[in-house]
């Protein structure tokens, strides 16, 4: 019997590094198929949901988005119903990054990848796929789940991985990376408008939004619009009080009316103060629990 042939996609914002990854994988791994080659994280989270790869090589240092912060992105979008595809980072020189690597589950190859290391991760990633084969193949029950179901523990278990990834030091964007102390926290943030700059206390923040370069400062009252990435942000606010609920939203804790779950199983949150509903990504949904 053929064994399928297995469809991976490469990340990587170096031309010359992509095609020596994709020319050693064709030693290492003949059978498989490299269905597309990016150079940046938006690019492979839109070519992975369309073409459905086994395998995903993720470049960590991607113009944009990180390569953890582009597979985070893609487990939120990813269907339910479908195995995740088996993560492999790369890295040239984050020696945090690598021992944050090293206590996952998700492998990782160090730059310049050599041979008997990439043999090793071709080997536990066909590891996976064919346990997975034999998974389905024991089972009359397709392994579709519903629409509306909540994620397989398989793919529970892929997101935990990547919280646990951005919240390793020197490793993409962490709500718990670097929390302000006490002393040097935000307490109000200068937003100009025109000829003016409005003082605006933190105190009166319900969320944060990220919007293309600037971020929406949204109080009960008004919106601001100011030019710091969310991540600055998250670093010097306290995280009791501000949740991450979206890679580009951040809301105050005690302003979180009720948490609903939709048709799809996707939360929204239904704010005191404003009349928005804010959609809870996949990642961060581990937070709403009921007592």
């Amino acid at each position: 019997m053929t064994e399928p042939v297995s469809r991976a996609l490469i990340a990587e914002d170096e031309p010359l590094l992509a095609a020596a990854l994709q020319q050693d994988l064709t030693r290492a791994w003949p059978e498989l198929q490299v269905v597309a080659v990016v150079g940046d994280g938006r690019s492979a989270v839109r070519q992975a949901l369309a073409l459905r790869p086994d395998v995903l090589f993720f470049d960590i240092r991607m113009p944009g988005q990180s390569g953890i912060e582009a597979a985070a992105e893609l487990a939120d979008a990813w269907p339910n119903d479908q195995p995740f595809p088996a993560l492999v980072f790369a890295t040239a020189y984050d020696q945090y990054a690598v021992q944050a690597f090293e206590a996952q589950a998700v492998d990782y190859l160090l730059k310049p990848i050599q041979a008997d290391r990439l043999a090793r991760t071709v080997a536990k990633v066909q590891g996976l796929l064919a346990q997975r084969a034999s998974a389905v193949a024991a089972t009359s029950v397709p392994p579709a789940a519903p629409s509306g179901a909540l994620p397989s523990p398989e793919l529970e278990a892929t997101m935990a991985q990547l919280r646990a990834l951005l919240g390793a030091p020197g490793v993409g964007t962490a709500p718990a990376a670097a929390p302000a102390a006490a002393a040097t926290r935000l307490s109000v943030i200068q937003a100009s408008h025109g000829t003016q700059i409005h003082m605006v206390p933190v105190a009166e923040v319900v969320y944060f939004e990220a919007a293309d370069k600037y971020v929406r400062v949204l109080t009960a009252e008004r919106e601001y619009l100011i030019r710091t990435a969310l991540k600055e942000l998250i670093e010097q606010l306290d995280p009791q009080e501000f949740w991450q609920v979206h890679r580009s939203t951040l809301v105050r804790a005690t302003h979180i009316a009720t948490v609903t779950r939709d048709e799809a199983g996707k939360q929204h949150l239904s704010l005191r103060g404003r009349p928005e509903r804010l959609p809870v990504s996949r990642l961060y949904a581990h937070l709403f629990k009921a007592m």
